[in-house]
């Protein structure tokens, strides 16, 4: 029996999903650090194209100007850094912005009225101070593990749910339970020593690690020493970062794997051959110092972040639409 396209890139996703675990398992910090700075910026690019020329799925053609605008916001710090200058933005701006943005994508995708929208962005203005309730959600989480794992798990449900497929739904519970065999099955496997280079280099990303075994585990994070010893050389550090290193390999590797689905490579040779240019550009930033490559990729990597949330709106409506509709046709046949 001949396999449709379709059940071809889910079967190969499962493959991809295999092949991630596997390598994460073994070198967890440099997987994640090869991913990050050779796929990431080539997912960026082809993405932010994409999602430009179906409009960002927003309602209106400039809404996505808004999420441009934040995401300037939120890097300025890391920009700042960069440049050598004092941008005087704290973390709980920051916070709002995110605020802001989750509550735009929101308002971009369901309201089309200005007096509606007006009313909405005034709600989340009267609001901002409750978002610092949610800190760990909106500036930890959302942009990193939230983005890479549960959308993009969120996606594949989604398109299971619309096309029936069986190979959609192997395809999504392999991606779910592949995390469990990370840190239950092989949770005696920590005998991993991470490399220098991958010490250094990983130092940008931090904050993943420290508020996850902070708010996850028991191991203690009150001194710099302590953090250090958590992060790159306890079991519950290790097996975390196999964790992040899956999740943002097969983030970025199930979006070139959809590739003859959506297209994203049909565009002009003229923007194809800029995304070329800036990603070999993007490589040679991260291969003569992998913070200066962070910094200088950082406004992009939040930029492809947030002009997905109206996308990630419309497939959490989906998954919804498609559980009701079911549900529905259940009962009237019964």
């Amino acid at each position: 029996m001949q396999l449709s396209l379709l059940d071809k890139i889910n079967y190969g996703n499962v493959a991809l999903i295999v092949i991630s675990t596997a390598i994460a398992i073994f070198f967890p910090f440099e997987l994640f650090l090869f991913s990050y700075a050779i796929l990431g910026p080539l997912h960026y690019l082809t993405e932010i194209g994409w999602l430009h020329d179906k409009q960002y799925y927003t309602k209106k053609k400039y809404d996505f100007s808004l999420l441009v605008a934040l995401s300037l916001l939120i890097a300025l710090p890391v920009i700042g850094l960069l440049l050598h200058f004092k941008t005087g933005i704290s973390s709980e701006q920051i916070n709002q912005f995110m605020y802001i943005a989750v509550v735009a994508a929101i308002i971009f995708v369901f309201v089309e009225k200005p007096i509606y929208r007006i009313v909405g962005f005034a709600l989340a203005i009267l609001t901002l101070k409750f978002s610092n309730n949610f800190y760990l959600v909106l500036s930890v989480f959302l942009p990193t593990l939230i983005h890479v794992f549960i959308f993009t798990a969120l996606f594949m449900l989604y398109g299971a749910l619309k096309t029936k497929s069986k190979s959609g739904y192997i395809s999504f519970w392999t991606m779910i339970l592949f995390p469990v065999i990370i840190i239950y099955i092989f949770s005696g496997y920590t005998s991993y020593t991470i490399s220098d280079y991958g010490f250094n280099a990983y130092k940008s990303f931090e904050a993943i690690n420290f508020f996850s075994l902070k708010n996850f585990s028991t191991i203690n994070t009150s001194t710099n020493e302590t953090i250090t010893q958590g992060i790159y050389f306890s079991k519950a550090g290790i097996i975390l970062m196999r964790f992040i290193a899956f999740a943002y390999t097969y983030h970025y590797l199930n979006w070139f794997s959809k590739t003859e689905v959506i297209k994203w490579h049909k565009v002009p040779k003229r923007r194809l051959l800029i995304i070329v240019i800036l990603w070999l550009i993007s490589i040679a930033a991260y291969a003569f110092d992998y913070k200066t490559g962070f910094q200088c990729l950082f406004f992009l990597s939040f930029l492809h972040v947030l002009l997905e949330l109206p996308l990630n709106i419309i497939s959490i409506k989906g998954i919804f639409s498609e559980l009701f509709n079911s549900s529905t046709k259940k009962v009237l046949i019964k």
